[in-house]
């Protein structure tokens, strides 16, 4: 019995052999190092300088020790000398190497860290195409929800869930908040994660360079629904964006107070959903936490001028609220 039993299984050990290295290639081509963003493929780049780095160093370290091993092995030519206990030559080159790297790595990351600001607007399209000045990037209101994201396009008057639909090479500026606890936004092909936080605004600036169906998901565990808190990433012409803007305010209802409300209930797997209309100011209020009616803003954190003027919307209550309008307005 056991003779029959032992080919298939190993049969099967064979296989997952072959399959590991397969399952490794094609981790490859996830979207962290195939991005369709530039500021995506600025941070791949920067992953891959980092490694390069590195690599300069943990390499040699390798081969030297497997060489020593072999070389000064038990009766293979070692030496003994019990007086050595210092070599200025060999200290140099065990502290000047990794120094240097570390020098490297530092100016690396100080770097990255201006340029790649995710409040910071983008200042290319790509790495051969420059910004036109002329173009006014996209703003998309972003709320993260217990489990499920919104998005608002206030200046197309339109609300999806679950579903974000970008202009290839339009700059597009994110305006980030959240409705009950900590989050973090990730669209791993088109920029970096940034947090979601109540009560405070978050901004991202960002690209998308090719046309495609993309993954976006929650960074942040945030409760039951966090692993199926995803979002499909849709890059699309600037004319089928605008079919696509068409077709939503075509179909689906308004989203008013009362339907807001419902949506920000707790909700898992939750599908995509299109609202033909968005309340004005309906963001601000999230942002300000006074949604409900009766529910007074926090004007202490944010103020109402400098807050309309960035996200172009008015601060009025909605229908029933009771809520003040904030006076001043304090970045985060």
């Amino acid at each position: 019995m056991r003779e029959h039993q032992f080919p298939a299984r190993y049969r099967q050990l064979k296989a997952l052999a072959l399959l590991a290295p397969m399952a490794l290639l094609s981790a490859c081509n996830r979207e962290v190092l195939n991005p369709a963003g530039d500021i995506a493929a600025q941070q791949r780049d920067i992953i891959y300088i980092s490694t390069a780095l590195m690599l300069v160093i943990i390499v040699p370290v390798i081969a030297l020790i497997i060489t020593f091993a072999w070389r000064y092995r038990k009766g293979k030519g070692a030496t003994y000398d019990p007086h050595f206990d210092h070599s200025t030559a060999l200290e140099l080159v065990i502290w000047s190497a990794p120094l240097l790297i570390i020098i490297c790595l530092g100016a690396l990351t100080w770097w990255s860290t201006h340029l790649l600001d995710p409040f910071r607007p983008v200042n290319r399209i790509s790495a051969h195409k420059a910004v036109d000045p002329r173009v006014k990037p996209l703003v998309v209101q972003v709320v993260s929800l217990d489990w499920k994201w919104l998005f608002i396009y206030p200046e197309q008057g339109v609300a999806t869930v679950n579903e974000l639909v970008l202009p290839v090479d339009r700059p597009v500026r994110f305006d980030l908040t959240s409705t009950n606890m900590m989050n973090t936004f990730y669209a791993p092909t088109l920029a970096g994660m940034i947090y979601t936080m109540p009560g405070m605004r978050s901004t991202l600036h960002a690209v998308i360079n090719r046309p495609g169906t993309f993954e976006g998901l929650s960074a942040n565990y945030s409760g039951a629904g966090f692993s199926h808190m995803r979002f499909k990433l849709y890059g699309v012409s600037e004319g089928g964006f605008q079919g696509w803007v068409t077709r939503v305010k075509a179909s689906g209802p308004a989203l008013d107070t009362p339907r807001y409300l419902a949506l920000e209930k707790p909700s898992e797997r939750v599908p995509a959903m299109y609202f033909s209309a968005v309340d004005p100011g309906l963001f601000t209020r999230v942002l300000q936490r006074c949604v409900k009616p009766g529910t007074p803003c926090t004007t202490g954190m944010h103020g109402g001028h400098a807050a309309e003027k960035a996200s172009g919307e008015s601060l009025t209550p909605a229908p029933g609220a009771q809520g003040t309008a904030p006076h001043s307005h304090q970045e985060h």
